[in-house]
């Protein structure tokens, strides 16, 4: 790979996650994805957080598989593929070059900017110069990828984007405590009012018409209000199958701050 020596680790294997870790690398960096041993993540058939579940996925030619060691995700990424490991920490001993919290907490966790030469963070919840070197815009809009070098990301406004005309709908969150079961797949067409599967024994239900474009991982237990399905109204079942828009927008965001930041290296 271009970028051997300067391994990035990036703290979550969600849809905007895979994003950045496809961008980092195309551009010849290698990649390790930290994730949780029950990933929370909805759009499985492109998120890198289902390796932890499956082992081993391939997300648009790009073959993602999970380790158990950090020696082993060092290994694994140097040779071009993507190495995930659980680790809800970020790893002792892991020497790399980048970190990119893309957790999307809307806050900071536990982020700090001296734990990589470069440090990106993803949304809101981040200040550019205190918590990380730079902040990646991911609010849907114009200024969406741009890199912040001084200052933060668009406030948290609490509501979705709107997607195809759709905002607060499109989002499904669990309406009750428990284990998650569903009785439809991603990329199956629905309507309104559908029964989609349970939580906590209580039905779910979608709001609009669309496509099942996300379902967090069946079995799985959530807490009310956890959001675990995702119902796009433009009706492509092809588009659940691939990396989003607003995904690799942010994914070359983040890789324009790795780039920059090798060259402004000493």
């Amino acid at each position: 790979m271009l970028f051997l020596d300067h391994l990035v680790v990036i703290r979550g294997g969600g849809d905007l996650g895979t994003g950045v870790a496809y961008r980092l690398n195309r551009a010849g960096f290698p990649v390790v994805v930290l994730e949780i041993a029950e990933p929370l993540a909805i759009r499985r058939p492109v998120a890198a957080a289902s390796a932890v579940i499956e082992g081993r996925v391939e997300i648009e030619g790009l073959e993602v598989r999970v380790v158990e060691t950090t020696r082993a995700a060092r290994e694994l990424a140097g040779t071009g593929t993507i190495a995930v490991l659980v680790s809800p920490e970020l790893p002792t001993g892991m020497s790399q070059f980048g970190v990119v919290d893309a957790r999307l907490a809307k806050r900071n966790i536990d982020t700090r900017i001296d734990q990589a030469p470069l440090v990106v963070a993803l949304g809101p919840g981040f200040t550019a110069g205190a918590d990380c070197h730079a902040v990646v815009e991911t609010m849907r809009g114009h200024h969406l990828g741009r890199v912040i070098w001084e200052g933060s990301a668009a406030p948290n406004t609490g509501q979705p984007g709107v997607v195809g005309g759709a905002s607060t709908h499109r989002v499904v969150r669990a309406p009750a405590d428990g284990p998650v079961g569903w009785s439809v797949a991603i990329g199956d067409l629905v309507t309104a009012g559908q029964p989609l599967g349970v939580a906590g024994g209580t039905e779910i239900a979608a709001a609009i018409d669309g496509v099942v474009r996300g379902l967090i991982t069946p079995g799985i237990s959530v807490r009310t209000g956890t959001k675990v399905a995702d119902i796009d109204p433009r009706a492509d079942p092809a588009a659940c199958f691939e990396i989003s828009d607003k995904a690799l927008a942010v994914g070359g965001g983040v890789a324009e701050a790795m780039l920059t930041g090798l060259n402004r290296a000493p």
